[in-house]
């Protein structure tokens, strides 16, 4: 099935994107567009009876690491090392607003 798009498909489509397009590249993105539905039909043609849907092609596993509670958060290492030194809990940093 040949897939017409037109141009208020294209305006559209720009406008959802937030592109300017001249009228080489709306011409262009046409003619892109129609090839990819295009291409999507030829795939719709394909028999996938007994074919299991999926997300990835690789299974998918947790890859974190298990939370572990270690008692220090190593607050007082990383305030040793402020050159502004603490105040009140935090961290003392130059005045930046007048």
């Amino acid at each position: 099935m040949a897939h017409t798009i037109t141009d208020e498909t294209i305006e559209y489509v720009g406008i959802l994107a937030k592109l300017r397009l001249s009228g080489e590249e709306k011409e262009r993105v046409k003619e892109d567009m129609a090839r990819m539905l295009n291409y999507i039909d030829l795939l719709n043609e394909l028999d996938t009876t007994g074919v299991e849907p999926m997300s990835h092609i690789f299974p998918v596993t947790n890859v974190f690491r298990e939370d572990v509670v270690t008692g220090d958060d190593g607050r007082e290492a990383i305030w040793a090392g402020a050159p502004g030194g603490v105040k009140d809990g935090g961290l003392k940093v130059p005045r930046t607003v007048e």
